[in-house]
């Protein structure tokens, strides 16, 4: 039987790259974003994907994509919850304020949007994959960054609290840290980008992660040693490193 996935944020960059991958598996696509034109060029190129243009933030345009998407197919074997923006944003400056709420909302309650319509069926189902897209910038707190590593911090902690909750039930909880990928969020970062990889490059990796259930992983694995040397580095030192970086642009 091919895999039913259901991936949000599917419309660019890393959502795409993984459309893309599980359509050359075979797989039955849900494909949620909020850009009707893009993912309507992207379903032309996916021909029986089902398509929801939604806005991960709206809990009842999840749960019709989810009842719609199970009508159809059944249970979903994965769900990719995917969707994420990122901006600079400062503490300071009152305009920033909704653009906090924006982040915070879309990386972390949309994510608890896509998933929940799905649990209780996966649960009775005893199988299926919910994979959450985190980030390295969860592990600090990053100057100029504060909503997107608040955001990714929850979110990491938030998939940690769900995987403990489903872990007798055959649902598997995945997190996923990327670094830095090459998508259209990170195209104006005014930085060195240190091990940057496609974003097909990191689709084809997190495949094989859900594919063999690893449960945390950090991408690559370079990565993953910076994101564990700034877990650790006392907090007077972070400070004298970081104050003076190059921020995202607001």
């Amino acid at each position: 039987m091919p895999l039913k996935v259901v991936i949000s944020g599917a419309s660019s960059g890393l959502g795409r790259a993984l459309a893309r991958h599980y359509a050359r598996l075979g797989a039955t696509l849900g494909l949620i974003a909020r850009r009707a034109d893009l993912l309507e060029t992207l379903a032309a190129e996916l021909p029986g994907a089902s398509t929801y243009v939604a806005d991960v933030r709206d809990a009842g345009a999840m749960q019709a994509a989810a009842r719609d998407f199970m009508r159809r197919h059944g249970c979903p074997d994965i769900v990719i919850a995917n969707a994420g923006i990122s901006s600079g944003t400062l503490t300071e400056y009152a305009e920033d304020s909704e653009v906090f709420e924006s982040i915070l909302a879309t990386n972390v309650i949309g994510m608890v949007n896509l998933f929940q319509p799905f649990i209780s069926v996966m649960r009775t189902a005893g199988q299926g994959s919910l994979v959450g897209i985190a980030s390295v910038a969860g592990y600090r707190g990053l100057p100029g960054s504060g909503a997107y590593s608040a955001s990714k911090a929850a979110a990491i902690s938030y998939l940690e609290s769900l995987r403990v909750e489903m872990h007798r039930n055959g649902v598997s909880v995945i997190t996923v840290c990327p670094g830095y990928v090459a998508t259209p969020m990170t195209a104006n970062n005014p930085f060195r980008m240190p091990f940057l990889l496609t974003a097909e490059e990191v689709a084809e990796k997190i495949v094989r992660i859900i594919e063999n259930k690893v449960l945390f992983t950090v991408i690559p694995w370079q990565m993953a040693i910076v994101a564990r040397v700034l877990k650790f580095l006392p907090n007077f030192l972070y400070d004298r490193l970081f104050a003076n970086a190059p921020r995202k642009p607001r």
